[in-house]
């Protein structure tokens, strides 16, 4: 009797874990922004009132969170590494509020031709 509470308690256990480590990864495949949408911010020239010294608080946060999300969709086309050291230039820069070496980061075409369809 005690081994097969013992047992039920391990499989329960371990059923348990499985599930929290699927939950963990699921929510590391959905970024908070899609490429598309990031985009849109460009459209929308977050960058350029970020890089005209105009940007709030909330402006550079959204910024932030959204070339974070960026990092973590999978690149178009090109190699993953370089997508993802892309996207971090692009944080590590705003986060010093480096203009700089965002204004180099944020440089469209260098991207698009590495990681846009064609």
């Amino acid at each position: 009797m005690v081994r097969n509470v013992f047992v039920s308690a391990v499989v329960v256990t371990v059923a348990a874990s499985w599930l929290v480590a699927v939950s963990v990864a699921e929510d590391k495949e959905k970024p908070k922004y899609t490429i598309k949408e990031v985009m849109k911010l460009h459209k929308d020239k977050l960058h350029e009132k970020f890089l005209e010294g105009k940007a709030s608080k909330e402006d550079k946060e959204k910024l932030i969170a959204a070339y974070e999300a960026m990092g973590k969709n999978k690149a178009p086309v090109g190699d993953e590494k370089e997508w993802t050291a892309k996207s971090e230039a692009l944080v590590k820069a705003l986060k010093a509020d480096d203009k700089d070496g965002f204004k180099k980061a944020v440089a469209c075409k260098t991207c698009h031709d590495a990681h846009k369809k064609k």
